[in-house]
């Protein structure tokens, strides 16, 4: 107000550095419609119990394809995830909504080789997580020996933040089975966040258990 009174100029308002995906970034809320998970039941092990995300954290991954995969986070860990052929996300397709399922830090290098292996067979045995098994969405098209992708991902907690939070390498593969009322995907993946100076970084291994969105099941 006083500067408005004495000809101050206003303080220039900080860059947005984010990606906005069908207006989602960080500080919004996704609204969800829980009809997308309940046509799968009782078959899926997917439950929300919120149809609200509260936008905490968004990831970035650039492809070597070119894509571009967007991933919007909350305290709780929802994920949900946009694909773009463009790091802004204008024509943003391929929706899914994860939920975390289990989280394990392995002990060691036995336990990490392990976990490469069950992520490099053509179906996931799930039964040691309560879950059931899962065929391999990526190269579904063998049933060979697959090794597991990977990918780094960038990390924000604050649209004008000029330094990312974090950055994760990730070692991942995805998984689906079809159900009566339509698909439950499963991601597994291992991840190492980048080491700061002089620091150690903590590798766990993550299961997510996820269903496709449709355009019309949210908004933001």
């Amino acid at each position: 107000m006083f500067k408005r009174l004495f000809g101050g100029q206003p303080a220039a308002e900080p860059a947005n550095r984010l990606a906005v995906v069908r207006n989602m970034t960080v500080g919004r809320t996704v609204s969800l419609d829980p009809l997308a998970w309940r046509r799968l039941q009782p078959e899926t092990v997917f439950n929300l119990d919120t149809d609200a995300l509260e936008i905490t954290a968004q990831g970035t991954i650039a492809l070597d394809s070119g894509q571009h995969v967007h991933r919007f986070y909350t305290d709780d860990h929802v994920m949900l995830q946009a694909m773009s052929d463009d790091a802004t996300g204008a024509e943003a397709y391929d929706f899914s909504l994860f939920i975390p399922w289990t989280s394990a830090y392995p002990p060691g290098p036995r336990e990490r080789r392990k976990w490469t292996d069950r992520l490099s067979e053509p179906v996931f045995d799930g039964t040691a997580e309560d879950l059931p098994s899962y065929p391999r969405f990526w190269f579904s098209e063998s049933d060979a020996r697959q090794p597991p992708v990977t990918l780094w991902e960038t990390i924000w907690d604050s649209r004008t933040a000029t330094v990312p939070y974090a950055r994760i390498f990730q070692t991942c593969m995805l998984y689906a089975r079809d159900l009566a009322g339509g698909r439950e995907l499963m991601l597994a993946l291992e991840m190492e966040p980048e080491k700061a100076p002089g620091k150690s970084a903590d590798i766990s291994h993550e299961i997510m258990i996820g269903i496709p969105l449709e355009m019309a099941e949210f908004t933001a």
